[in-house]
């Protein structure tokens, strides 16, 4: 378990990485935008850039809401530190529903692994990253195997890992309740229905204070530690909901700093 004073303490040792102030005196070039199908996405990085590993993010929104170019620090942080970075847009309800967007996310996967060498990342070395919402449907198609050659997870605060045994312990909220409507289909759109004794790729789970987070992440993660995967557990309580996507990449953030070290592991 990896909890927010340790880190903090790194910070006044001067170990934490490169923080967003310092990042942006780097110079980040403005992103290029694709069309995957059925939406956009969007690739920074590095000019002159090889073989570079690549962050896939996935953003938030309550299956509602949310744009690709709400990624705050990321870009800028994860260049500065030898990554690519892609986010994406996906259809949204109620035009398209959860299962059409985790579609929609494997297709971006899809078109990112077929031409990310072209924009100087390693098709071998993407790590899928969300948050909220986007932590679900990273979580769910990289589990249910349909990112191809996956090389890790980094899992940013959901409840919405079993959606089965959530609503048996009255976590199914209203909001969840819209979107989870067909209790049918809970199974297939809950991550942990896919943890069924396989070894997964190397997964970075963190939660903030917010109701039933701690609960359902911890959950999640000894399910998975239980096939053989290498899960690290972040401790985010001091983070709301919100901040603990906001703060990614900003300077002496004890988040951004184990998500660091968890890529650099896994892809560095």
């Amino acid at each position: 378990m990896i909890d927010r004073r340790s880190l903090m303490l790194a910070s006044v040792a001067g170990i934490l990485p490169l923080g967003a102030s310092a990042a942006r005196r780097q110079r980040q070039p403005a992103p290029k935008t694709f069309d995957y199908g059925p939406a956009k996405l969007d690739i920074y990085a590095p000019e002159d850039a090889g073989g570079l590993p690549v962050v896939f993010f996935v953003h938030g929104g309550a299956w509602r809401l949310g744009k690709r170019s709400q990624v705050n620090d990321k870009p800028a942080f994860l260049l500065a530190n030898g990554f690519c970075f892609v986010s994406i847009d996906y259809r949204m309800l109620p035009q398209a529903d959860v299962a059409t967007q985790a579609g929609d996310v494997e297709k971006a996967y899809a078109y990112i692994r077929a031409n990310i060498a072209e924009h100087g990342g390693d098709p071998n070395r993407i790590v899928g990253m969300g948050h909220s919402t986007g932590c679900h449907l990273i979580a769910l198609t990289g589990m249910r195997g349909g990112l191809a050659g996956l090389a890790g997870l980094l899992l940013d605060d959901t409840r919405a890992y079993d959606l089965v045994a959530l609503s048996r312990n009255g976590g199914m909220v209203r909001a969840y309740a819209r979107v989870f409507s067909d209790p049918s289909q809970w199974a297939a759109l809950s991550p942990a229905s896919y943890v069924d004794g396989r070894k997964h790729p190397p997964t970075f789970i963190a939660y903030s204070r917010a109701p039933g987070r701690g609960e359902e992440s911890k959950a999640f993660a000894e399910r998975l530690r239980a096939t053989g995967t290498k899960v690290t557990l972040f401790d985010g309580s001091a983070y709301t909901h919100m901040s603990i996507n906001r703060d990614f990449g900003r300077e002496g953030d004890a988040l951004t700093a184990a998500a660091l070290s968890f890529l650099k592991s896994t892809v560095g």
